[in-house]
């Protein structure tokens, strides 16, 4: 490579596992969900045990931006950070705490962040007091994609730290400004980083053509009354469309080759989401709210068609970005991910990786490590071989009691590593049974 690699870092909001056609998802009533995110797959590498850092949105971000343990900031004890935060000192990123893109910045990358932040509000945090030179996109957890308010009715779209007036279906806003910010970056002498966070497919269930559904939902974006599979289908399309114009642009320019372009949701999916084989969704530690998509492109680097079972979580794709960038840490702050380039490199590689998780809601708890994981739930413990059993339907906590102590003694020594989990940390759930039947 002639210089340092482009960076294109796309998270999508919600997405389930299954929802992708390269991850199983079935096709829609129009045709193919992702097809153009299906061909970043299949001309890159996909990873199979990839896994969010957290089963909500804020607390993984936490973890992406600074490419450690979310549990080791204040602000990621929420889960989520809410709309009523708006003017906490407390809950958000702070601006001294280096993250990904103010090391990037500090050594010479273009920044810009294009979409959702959900890491607190200005005055006391914001992207571009945490390393992005440019910002478009909403501050708060969820907007509607037409009037871009957020769930108190405060209109929360931005360009900076000004009130961006813009209209437009949010999707269709987030792509175009990617492509502008690459149209004027691409020739630069200084390669680039873009943060690229859509809010699709999060509710409320809109499609480009649903400007109507707004009024019906401003007072309520959990949009409980409505929505299905074909709406939120939809969704995910108008994201791919977007990302396929957007390497589309890559070409135009000749920079497609030397840009990572990295894909993968923030947690599990939601109400309509498809995440077979596995049970449970956002909130939960089983694997359907925390395993995601996880993909790839690099042409420069990575081989077409390949496929890992490497086991990893968000922070190390914070990791894999920093090395790829030759990029240093923060010896103040040293990192927890781990760097993925041996895998990107060749997918035949792998090393051990355990992961931990914890949750206030409903006290979960899990550990992954080989084929094993130990879950906690309700207060009940559970042992699974994932490698058998994805579903986690077969409870081997009676037939292994040893297995399961260790592995509970071994999440509890991690835990003893982390600050622990504050009083005042709030839960903010959209809906409960009372609203729609759970499994």
């Amino acid at each position: 490579m002639s210089r340092r690699p482009n960076i294109i870092f796309i998270v999508a909001d919600d997405l389930g596992f299954a929802d992708l056609g390269c991850y199983g998802g079935r096709p829609a009533k129009f045709g193919a969900v992702s097809p153009n995110l299906d061909a970043l797959a299949a001309n890159g590498i996909r990873f199979t045990q990839g896994y969010a850092n957290s089963p909500v949105c804020s607390p993984t971000r936490f973890a992406l931006m600074t490419g450690r343990w979310q549990y080791r900031l204040r602000g990621a004890a929420d889960e989520p950070i809410n709309s009523k935060s708006r003017g906490s000192a407390t809950l958000g990123l702070p601006p001294e705490h280096p993250t990904m893109a103010s090391l990037l910045q500090q050594s010479g990358y273009a920044t810009a962040l294009i979409g959702k932040w959900h890491l607190g509000y200005p005055p006391h945090f914001g992207p571009l007091r945490s390393g992005y030179d440019e910002f478009f996109g909403p501050m708060s957890g969820g907007v509607d994609y037409f009037t871009h308010c957020d769930s108190r009715g405060t209109h929360d779209l931005w360009f900076g730290e000004e009130e961006s007036k813009e209209t437009g279906y949010l999707t269709d806003l987030i792509s175009d400004r990617a492509i502008g910010y690459i149209d004027r970056v691409a020739k630069s002498e200084a390669p680039f980083f873009l943060s690229l966070h859509y809010t699709a497919p999060h509710w409320p269930w809109e499609t480009r053509d649903d400007e109507a559904v707004a009024a019906d939902v401003k007072d309520n974006l959990f949009h409980l009354h409505g929505g299905n599979v074909d709406t939120y289908r939809r969704m995910i399309h108008h994201m791919d469309e977007g990302i396929g114009r957007i390497h589309d642009t890559l070409k135009k320019h000749g920079v497609d080759k030397d840009t990572l372009i990295i894909f993968t949701s923030d947690n599990g999916g939601e109400r309509f989401s498809d995440n077979w084989p596995l049970v449970g969704g956002k909130m939960d530690l089983t694997e359907g709210g925390i395993r995601v998509p996880w993909i790839a492109h690099w042409p420069a680097v990575i081989a077409p068609g390949s496929t890992s079972e490497q086991h990893c979580l968000t922070m190390d794709w914070t990791a894999t970005v920093l090395d790829a960038a030759g990029v240093e840490a923060a010896p103040s702050h040293p990192l927890d991910g781990l760097s993925l380039m041996p895998v990107l490199r060749d997918a035949s590689q792998g090393f051990a990786r355990p992961l931990y998780w914890r949750m206030n809601h409903r006290g979960q708890r899990a550990y992954r490590h080989g084929r094993w994981k130990y879950l906690r739930v309700d207060g009940h413990d559970y042992l699974f071989d994932i490698d058998a059993d994805a579903r986690e339907r077969a409870n081997l906590a009676p037939r292994e009691p040893e297995r399961l102590t260790r592995m509970r003694e071994a999440w509890e020594a991690w835990n003893e590593t982390v600050p622990a989990i504050p009083a005042d940390a709030t839960v903010s759930l959209g809906y409960s049974n009372a609203d729609m039947p759970q499994r």
